[in-house]
Parts: C-alpha cells; sequence; structure tokens
C-alpha cells in the first residue's frame, strides 16, 4: 500500500522548492523503499531547480543520502528490512559491455525504479538522479543501495553517496595517485576538498590546493593540503610549478569545470603528468588547447565520472576507513538542517558558506 510523506520538490525553473506531501508506492520487482535518515545538500540539486539537467519538472530533490531499508519488492535478494544502506545514482546492470568487459564502474546502462513517486494528485515526480531522498522515503532501485557498517553516522555516510565520492575517486580511481606523488587540486569546495582527502589517502607526498577563498584553502588543510595557493593573488601555473621544483604536478583535479581552470590545470601538470576534469562544465563550455601541446606534454586527459567508483566496493571501504578515525566524512558536515531549511541551504552554497549542508530526518 502507497504511503504519503513529507519531500522537497521543485516545480519550476528558479522557483523556490517546496515542502509538501508525496505519494510514495509499494515496492515492485527489483525496487526497495529506504527511510531516509540524512541527505546532503549538493550543487547538483540547485542544478536541476536551475533547469540545468533537464526540464522534467516537477523534481524530487536530494541524492546525497543514507538510510535503512524499510521494504523490498519481489526478485530481490541482495536487501532486506533493517539494512543500513547508502543510496548511489549509478545502479550496475552486470550486462553491457562495460560491465562484460570486467569494468562495472563505466556501466553504460545503469538503472532507477521503474514506479514512479508522485504528488498526491498524481502528478508523477522526476527524482534528482533517479533518488529523491530530500524526503522521508524514497523508491529506487534495489541495486542503488549499498549495505554499510551501521556504526557509521547517516550525515557523514551519506556523502559518498556523490560529491564526496566524487572528489576521492578523482584521486585514487581516476587520476591514479600513488605513493609520493605531487597532486594539485584546483577548487576546494566539497569535491574538491574530497580530492585532497583521497590524495592524501593514496599516500601523495605534497598536495597543493587552489581556490579564490582563504576559507576553503583552510578547508583543504584540514584534508590533507601541504601547501595553499590564493589564484587572487598568485598566478596558479606558475604557483603549482614553484612547489614541485620548477616542473608541475604528476596529477592535477580540476573541480570547478570551466575552460580557464582545466586550462590552468593542463600547464601546471608535469611533462606525462595527469589532469582529471571531476568539475561539470555547461554544454555553452568550449576548450581552445594547441594540439602540438597536447601531443608534446604526453600524459593523461582524464574525465572522472562518479569518481570512477563502483559502490559496491568503494563505499564500505571508505566507510571502514571513516570508522577507524582514517577518513574525516564528519569534517564535511558543516551544519545539519531540517528538510524545510533546504532553500537557504542553497543560498549558503551558493555564497560559499557551507561544505555541506546535511538535511536530518
Amino acid at each position: 500500500m502507497s504511503q504519503q510523506v513529507q519531500g522537497v520538490i521543485s516545480r519550476a525553473k528558479g522557483a523556490p522548492v517546496e515542502l509538501t506531501t508525496i505519494v510514495v508506492p509499494d515496492p515492485g520487482p527489483g525496487e526497495a523503499v529506504v527511510r531516509v535518515q540524512a541527505c546532503g545538500v549538493c550543487h547538483t540539486d540547485l542544478h536541476y531547480r536551475e533547469g540545468g539537467i533537464n526540464d522534467e519538472y516537477p523534481f524530487l530533490l536530494g541524492h546525497e543520502a543514507a538510510g535503512v531499508v524499510e521494504s523490498v519488492g519481489a526478485d530481490v535478494t541482495h536487501l532486506e528490512p533493517g539494512d543500513y544502506v547508502i543510496l548511489n545514482w549509478r545502479a550496475v546492470c552486470g550486462a553491457c559491455r562495460a560491465c562484460r568487459r570486467g569494468r562495472p564502474q563505466y556501466c553504460f546502462d545503469t538503472h532507477n525504479a521503474d514506479q514512479k513517486m508522485t504528488l498526491e494528485d498524481g502528478t508523477e515526480l522526476s527524482p534528482a538522479l533517479g533518488i529523491g531522498a530530500f524526503a522521508e522515503k524514497t523508491l529506487v532501485a534495489a541495486g542503488q543501495c549499498t549495505k554499510v557498517d551501521p556504526a557509521a553516522s547517516p550525515a557523514a555516510a551519506g556523502l559518498l553517496g556523490c560529491g564526496i565520492m566524487a572528489g576521492i575517486g578523482a584521486a585514487i580511481n581516476t587520476g591514479g595517485v600513488s605513493r609520493g606523488d605531487s597532486v594539485a587540486v584546483i577548487g576546494c569546495g566539497g569535491v574538491g576538498s574530497a580530492a585532497v582527502a583521497g590524495a592524501r589517502l593514496a599516500g601523495a607526498g605534497r598536495i597543493i590546493a587552489v581556490d579564490l577563498e582563504d576559507r576553503k584553502l583552510e578547508w583543504a588543510r584540514g584534508f590533507g593540503a601541504t601547501h595553499t595557493v590564493n589564484a587572487r593573488e598568485a598566478d596558479t601555473v606558475e604557483a603549482i610549478r614553484a612547489l614541485t621544483d620548477g616542473f608541475g604536478a604528476d596529477v592535477v583535479i580540476d573541480a570547478v569545470g570551466v575552460p580557464q581552470t582545466y586550462e590552468q590545470a593542463f600547464y601546471a601538470r608535469d611533462l606525462a603528468g595527469t589532469v582529471v576534469l571531476v568539475g561539470v562544465p555547461t554544454p555553452d563550455m568550449r576548450l581552445d588547447l594547441p594540439l602540438l601541446d597536447v601531443f608534446g606534454r604526453g600524459g593523461a586527459l582524464k574525465s572522472s565520472w562518479y569518481g570512477d567508483c563502483l559502490p559496491s566496493r568503494d563505499f564500505p571501504m571508505l566507510v571502514d576507513l571513516y570508522t577507524q578515525g582514517r577518513l574525516d566524512l564528519d569534517g564535511f558536515v558543516t551544519e545539519e538542517i531540517g528538510l524545510g531549511d533546504v532553500e537557504e541551504a542553497f543560498a549558503r552554497m551558493e555564497r560559499g558558506e557551507v561544505l555541506r549542508s546535511v538535511v536530518r530526518l
């Protein structure tokens, strides 16, 4: 039998979000209903509100979440009610060409729940990234639930569902940072600071954080940056080179995602170094680089999708590091808020006042 719960929706482009009643159906085959305990406020949710993803309004926002499985549908064998899970937005299919080649982190046919959550009048909702977790309960594909150690705080663990995993994975999975490497991270909000933390976990010898704001640079220091560069006061490329014996960094991670920062990342890496783009550009952005420089500098230019993570592999491992005190996920939680506070949380995020606001339910 369907349930009525409270959730945060976006009805129209740019309009303030609303807290309203939504209808969550019973799980069908391959689906699960999850009682949400915490959900981070991510830039992607703001992009949905602003029409930057698509125009399939109304959206049920929220996707960076942890909670407890309440019920499962037919054919679900790996979950049962009471399981503590992090929600992920890339439920791998196991059958596409990437999965068959043993690269499920690149799955080309990820899936969501078949049924739709609705408003009381029957209007179908589009859940953000197939999750919709700014709600007391949400319906997802069972494959979007990854079981982890219940000792982990929901506010911290849920952040692995998107931004923090994207940053850590950009360093470890995509960038392949290894012991002694020099790493530069351009843009030190939540994703960039997570990339700093990932580089530290991987054993990088020198970690250079770059941002326009001293507050964010201090956040990055807390997660392991050994050096900081305020890009308002210094040339980013020259500063990174100066801090790497004139050569440039082995791995440069662009957590901003605009042509200017990508060009900086390209020229701030050492010969045969790696550039990782994890910041998300807009469709209108273009890049102009001399092709001879692309050839002559060698190395690799990579983009990082969700930190190239495999949730079933990476979430439990990172939660274990958190519970062991080796990964400070709590440090990303700037504030805990209620469902009715999401609109103001968006404003604080845009002003750069928080790493993450987290809705607690």
